[in-house]
């Protein structure tokens, strides 16, 4: 196995000591049957139980006869022709889960016909040229290659999925896989050990380990299904410990960079691909060492479960940071979010999960991944999950991305609520919004952040800030002498202070650092809600050095149907929400509108067809002063 350069202690070796080694871990894993906590299609116990609309939702496709999703060489190709990665995704995404369904649906309902459809999906994914999404292959990038090279197998999100579902469908129905397809089972072991496994013991530069202290969410993505693979898959005791241990390693290299607070700078939507991968690949250690290796003492993991209950808005409206949804799709594995938060004892996010746990309707479905689903259906206590509701806590503070969240009562929507942000323009998958704010109505966003279209090729190179969505000037910030804000660490918040009372909480921030080409000297910005009287209200104030002539503009996006009155604008939510009126005061030289048609769907899913941005150009000068005032209208 690869060197990883130097032995590294973050909070789970600190915990475990010698017991997270190779050596201790050979004696305390779990044998290969039983390392996965989910039963084994044999236990009929389980599988004849199994929940029934959960079932009749996956077989609702009627897949058994149809052609396969397939992948092409043109499909492959596309993100080098016309930039378009997701249709080469959706094919594979589409195969993957359909897979799974197959799967699930083998272990209830046994039959030759269901374990045949396993077959033919477990066999096209080992005759797959790549498991790598083409958009990651970095190693046919270096080539200037279109195509993958079988040889050099790129281990990224993709192909650790894959090796994923493949340990999961093994350990699901590997005696009746023996039983009727002998063969195939050593099939998936050379595939797995030589597209994944083999890559990740021979290289230790792998990006996503973080061995450059850059530690994002395809760390724990990535380690928590190779910890599948290897429990499932590995069968020389030695080998197998020593791939768990490099796990563990390279786990705790994502919980030491993980803020104390819990906070994701990629926000919520990543959330579920980040920290929530950590936490299942915890629970998987805890359950594969029978308890040896707990991480639920760890405080900043047991801060991270109440992270998407505190970024909540109302219903399915969450504060949107970075490339995030306000609306994100319906379907996250609530039940991982309600299992980690059973073993952190955190019952506010034990009940922000139970209150997306309708009875009657299935526990989960595939599109999260075949582990998350069989984790669902076998899991009691959420399948049994009585309906609860949210918590809404009434004030959010996290320091580590300077992030304030405020409604005005907790456990209700109604009223305004606001959420401020600070930060700086490195974050992951960064767009540029130091210093931006969002605003909901009943729980849902008036003033607002797009969040992001569909990924193309564009998307992580060198031209994403020309992406619109990207770019500060669509964001709720304000355009300093002509200029915007650029990508960078340095463009960040400076002298950031929460103020959080009874009557009401803001959030200062002094947002020059974030215009380095402006050569402001100040431009402080307090955005506060008013408990008592029920309105937001966002003060700029600024004094800049007189060098540039160019104006100075505050920007600010509404979603909704946008009304010009006498004193401002009236704006109608979305969702009939109610409507808000938005008026503005101090040194405005004239205000201008302009809409934004959308036609991504990420975009479109979420907002409708427009967004309109004000634009308040502010008086020549080196200070002013400008006041932007929300209220809900009767």
């Amino acid at each position: 196995m690869a060197t990883r350069v130097k032995p590294f202690v973050g909070p789970l070796t600190t915990a475990w000591g010698e017991r997270a080694g190779a050596a201790a871990l050979a004696t305390a894993l779990r044998p290969s049957a039983s390392a996965l906590p989910v039963p084994p299609a044999s236990d009929r116990s389980v599988w004849d139980d199994a929940d029934p609309a959960t079932l009749a939702a996956l077989d609702a496709p009627a897949d058994a006869g149809t052609p396969w999703p397939a992948t092409t060489a043109t499909s492959v190709a596309r993100l080098f022709r016309d930039g378009d990665r997701d249709d080469h995704e959706q094919r594979v995404f589409a195969r993957q889960h359909r897979l799974a369904r197959a799967a699930v649906l083998a272990a209830a309902r046994p039959g030759d016909d269901r374990l045949d459809e396993v077959a033919d999906g477990v066999l096209l994914l080992c005759e797959q040229t790549s498991w790598c999404w083409p958009a990651h292959d970095r190693f046919a990038e270096h080539r200037g290659d279109v195509l993958p090279d079988v040889d050099a197998p790129f281990l990224d999100l993709g192909a650790a999925e894959v090796a994923a579902e493949l340990a999961w469908i093994d350990h699901l129905l590997g005696e009746s896989l023996d039983r009727r397809w002998p063969g195939l089972r050593r099939r998936i072991r050379q595939e797995v050990d030589r597209r994944v496994l083999r890559p990740f013991e021979e290289r230790d530069d792998w990006h996503w380990i973080g061995l450059d202290g850059d530690v994002h969410n395809w760390n724990p993505w990535i380690h928590g299904n190779l910890l599948v693979a290897s429990l499932a898959l590995v069968d020389d005791h030695t080998r197998r410990a020593e791939l768990v241990a490099a796990i563990v390693t390279g786990l705790d290299r994502y919980v030491a960079a993980l803020p104390v607070d819990g906070a994701i700078d990629e926000g919520y939507a990543y959330w579920w691909n980040g920290a929530c991968r950590a936490l299942e690949a915890l629970d998987l250690l805890r359950h594969a060492t029978a308890g040896s290796l707990d991480a639920t003492g760890i405080d900043r993991l047991r801060e991270t479960v109440a992270f998407p209950h505190r970024m909540h808005l109302g219903a399915g409206w969450y504060l949107n940071v970075a490339d995030g949804q306000a609306r994100p799709p319906a379907t996250p594995p609530w039940h991982a979010l309600h299992r980690a938060a059973r073993a952190f004892h955190d019952g506010d996010a034990v009940r922000h999960a139970a209150a997306h746990r309708v009875p009657g309707t299935p526990v989960a479905d595939e599109t999260a991944g075949l582990g998350r689903l069989l984790h669902a259906l076998t899991d009691p206590d959420w399948v049994t999950a009585a309906p609860a509701t949210s918590p809404l806590p009434r004030d959010v503070w996290l320091p580590s991305v300077q992030v304030l969240l405020a409604r005005p009562r907790a456990g209700a929507t109604a009223g305004l609520t606001l959420a401020v942000k600070g930060g700086h323009n490195d974050e992951h998958h960064n767009h540029n919004d130091v210093g931006s704010f969002v605003v909901a109505l009943g729980g849902v966003p008036v003033l607002v952040d797009a969040g992001r279209p569909t990924y193309t090729r564009q998307t992580f190179s060198p031209a994403r800030y020309d992406i619109w969505t990207m770019q500060s000037t669509w964001h709720n910030v304000p355009e300093v002498a002509g200029v915007g804000q650029p990508a960078s660490l340095r463009a960040a918040a400076r002298d950031v202070a929460a103020t959080v009372s009874r009557t009401g909480s803001s959030l200062h921030l002094d947002l020059a650092a974030a215009y380095p080409d402006s050569r402001a000297l100040e431009w402080h910005r307090t955005a506060g809600l008013d408990r008592v009287t029920g309105t937001v209200t966002v003060d700029d104030r600024w004094l800049l050095d007189g060098t540039r002539d160019a104006p100075s503009r505050v920007r600010l996006l509404m979603a909704g149907r946008v009304i010009r009155v006498e004193d401002g604008l009236r704006v109608e939510a979305l969702d009939g929400a109610g409507t808000v009126r938005l008026r503005w005061s101090g040194d405005v030289d004239h205000v201008d509108l302009d809409e934004r048609a959308l036609d991504d769907p990420m975009l479109t899913d979420v907002w409708g067809t427009v967004l309109t941005r004000l634009t308040l150009t502010l008086a020549a000068g080196t200070a002013g002063a400008v006041r932007v005032t929300v209220e809900p209208t009767a």
